[in-house]
């Protein structure tokens, strides 16, 4: 099976196995998003929003985090850990969103990979998610997965990863694709204790499987 064909046929049953998976930060306006991917880093998606709760308490809008103090800011992001770092990240994109786009996130790859803390996962999450415009976000989950699947070999950097995926996945199934696979990575693939392959349903297909059945 070419990897273009494994590809497909990996998407297909994953939409089987998680057709509701989506993004697992909550949010309900793009700038939030911007700032839970920041806080994410090194940081799971469910503390995340437990404490953006606080954050958007105190400041409930781009101005408003805008204008906050960094220390003040720093206080309440402090259990994501690398508090300084994320706090100074956070006030100084809002300065910009605030200033240069009206309050609003822009919907240019390259411009939100500008902004204060944000790499090419995050400009890809948010143009996904936000915006509805292709994209592949590499996560750990995504870079384990498709190496062990088959799809990459041995890669894992971040970017190659990306761009290999660009050649396999279709450009409208990136998104969720990438969603399914963090759902996937903490059930069944997962990455702290052996793999589940037993009830993997790509069991049959998954280059790890396929030489753990036959060894």
């Amino acid at each position: 099976m070419t990897k273009e064909k494994l590809a497909l046929e990996i998407i297909e049953r994953l939409k089987k196995e998680y057709p509701d998976a989506g993004c697992t930060l909550d949010y309900n306006q793009a700038w939030k998003l911007l700032v839970s991917v920041r806080l994410a880093a090194q940081c799971t998606d469910a503390r995340v929003n437990v404490v953006v709760q606080d954050l958007y308490a105190r400041f409930p809008d781009v101005n408003a985090l805008a204008k906050a103090p960094v220390e003040e800011i720093e206080k309440i992001v402090k259990p994501c850990g690398l508090g300084a770092s994320k706090a100074r990240d956070i006030s100084a994109c809002m300065k910009i969103l605030r200033d240069e786009y009206d309050g609003k996130v822009p919907d240019d790859f390259d411009a939100l990979l500008k902004l204060p803390g944000v790499g090419r996962k995050s400009a890809n999450l948010i143009m996904g998610d936000v915006f509805g415009k292709p994209a592949i976000v590499t996560d750990t989950h995504c870079i384990r997965l498709v190496n062990r699947m088959g799809l990459v070999d041995g890669i894992k950097e971040p970017k190659k990863v990306e761009m290999a995926l660009w050649k396999l996945i279709p450009p409208e199934e990136g998104s969720d694709f990438c969603h399914r696979l963090v759902y996937h990575g903490r059930e069944v693939c997962t990455a702290r204790t052996k793999p589940y392959c037993d009830k993997c349903c790509l069991k049959d297909i998954c280059g790890k499987c396929g030489v753990e059945q036959g060894a």
